[in-house]
């Protein structure tokens, strides 16, 4: 099972109050890396670690990000150049209009960009004396693979076991849509929404599933048209205890 990164080690040598109340000592640990992350503004580089030419993709953040103004005649300007480029007459009257519909498309489909964790659960965090696991699965989602920039579709199933803590169901999809909505690769994506859910309401576990077919496997490279890619985080007990695990995995598989 994919690790996160580390962010399991935290739970797992973490006591859990029997009765449910209070908050793992983790779940401060956890808290604690997120507050401090930033997020860089659209167009600059993560800075590298030492010695590294790899970007530093462990951040999740909820920090607002400083995107610079969404200027549409830059994009478009470049999408008409892209046009010309591949042999085509920017000037054709069916692609008169195409680069200010690209722009507009580009905007929307990074739209998560603009957007942070606690500006969509909005007050959506319910006390509750329930301990017994939450799915929401089969949450569709669209992205964008940033290493070819052509889409990936799929479906993500999210599960957690409240610490006396409820979310709004539809802010789970909301989660998922804050992520999805940005320059992705589903492994990435997957740890975010998991380490999200576990930021805004602290349960004792977490499980995140997706299933996405790539574009860039179907229409390019080895065009692979029927290929699946399946990626899971499991945070907590959804790791640790291997029966919570496998009720967590024959639900979404129904």
């Amino acid at each position: 099972m994919e690790d996160c990164n580390g962010y399991d080690e935290t739970f797992q040598n973490s006591p859990v109050k029997a009765d449910g109340a209070g908050q793992p000592d983790a779940l401060h640990k956890v808290t604690e890396r997120l507050s401090d992350l930033t997020i860089p503004s659209r167009g600059v580089s993560i800075p590298a670690a030492p010695n590294s030419d790899k970007r530093d993709h462990k951040r999740v953040e909820d920090v607002p990000r400083k995107v610079v103004t969404k200027d549409l005649s830059i994009m478009e300007a470049a999408y008409r150049d892209i046009i010309e480029h591949v042999g085509e007459d920017p000037n054709r009257q069916g692609l008169l209009k195409t680069p200010q519909r690209a722009a507009k498309a580009m905007v929307f489909f990074t739209k998560g960009y603009d957007q942070t964790i606690s500006d969509v659960l909005n007050d959506a965090i319910f006390d509750e004396d329930h301990d017994e696991m939450v799915v929401v699965k089969n949450i569709e989602m669209f992205s964008m693979c940033e290493h070819h920039l052509v889409p990936f579709i799929g479906k993500v199933s999210v599960g957690y076991l409240p610490n006396n803590r409820l979310l709004g169901l539809s802010k789970v999809a909301r989660i998922v849509e804050i992520f999805s909505r940005r320059l992705q690769v589903q492994e990435r994506l997957t740890k975010q929404i998991a380490v999200a859910v576990t930021e805004a309401i602290q349960p004792t576990g977490v499980g995140v599933v997706i299933e996405a077919t790539h574009m860039c496997m179907v229409m390019r490279g080895v065009q692979k048209l029927n290929s699946n890619t399946v990626t899971s985080c499991m945070l907590g007990v959804f790791r640790e205890d291997p029966k919570t695990r496998e009720e967590f995995l024959a639900l979404i598989s129904h």
